[in-house]
């Protein structure tokens, strides 16, 4: 299966629902099955951030464990992130076969939506009750 390492908390973001699109500076041609690595960085300012303005998502996602596999998805498409910009802060991500979708507004403060990035769309996550330890890597990994 292949996995993806990512920073605390948004590993727990969409281990737990919150967060449907992991956003990259670069993109993929894998769809299938990938497992959510939970890295040992945290990202305080985001942490914070949850704490102060999403004080019930906090409460849901916290502790945030590190160095270990906290959920497994299917990774369903890679969009890449438009200049167009709405008003209410949505911005519009475009696939390979010129489809449109524009994230909900929590997604654009979950993510890095800066134009000509790539938000990777995940569904179907499961998130694991009893993380699995495992080293993390760069890039798409081989796990298991």
């Amino acid at each position: 299966m292949k996995a993806i390492t990512v920073w605390q908390p948004w590993a727990s973001l969409i281990a737990h629902g919150y967060k449907r699109f992991e956003t990259r500076s670069w993109r993929t041609n894998y769809r299938g099955p990938i497992a959510i690595h939970a890295g040992l960085q945290s990202d305080f300012e985001t942490v914070k951030m949850l704490a102060l303005n999403y004080t019930r998502i906090w409460h849901q996602i916290s502790p945030l464990p590190k160095g270990c596999i906290v959920a497994v998805a299917e990774l369903v498409e890679c969009w890449e992130i438009g200049r167009r910009i709405f008003a209410d802060g949505g911005i519009v991500i475009r696939n390979s076969r010129g489809e449109e979708k524009v994230p909900d507004l929590n997604e654009f403060y979950f993510g890095d939506f800066t134009p000509g990035r790539f938000a990777w769309e995940l569904v179907n996550v499961r998130w694991l009750r009893e993380p699995i330890p495992a080293r993390g890597r760069q890039g798409l990994w081989n796990w298991i």
